[in-house]
């Protein structure tokens, strides 16, 4: 089950990526939502993501807490 919470995670995020407000939010939900191996995958994901849209880098902040 969790690992379909990841997979959902990452689908969303990929969906909001055309604004960074949104992209923030639903980074910080699956931050609460996820396992701590799952976020650094997603941290994984997500600076890879962040290369092709560098207006995500903001986000970035979020991931290093």
């Amino acid at each position: 089950m969790a690992r379909a919470m990841f997979e959902y995670t990452k689908t969303v995020l990929d969906k909001v990526s055309f604004d960074p407000n949104l992209f923030c939010r639903e980074v910080k939900k699956a931050l609460q939502r996820l396992l701590p191996h799952e976020i650094e995958e997603l941290r994984i994901w997500i600076m890879t993501l962040t290369s092709k849209n560098p207006e995500l880098n903001q986000c970035l902040i979020l991931l290093n807490t």
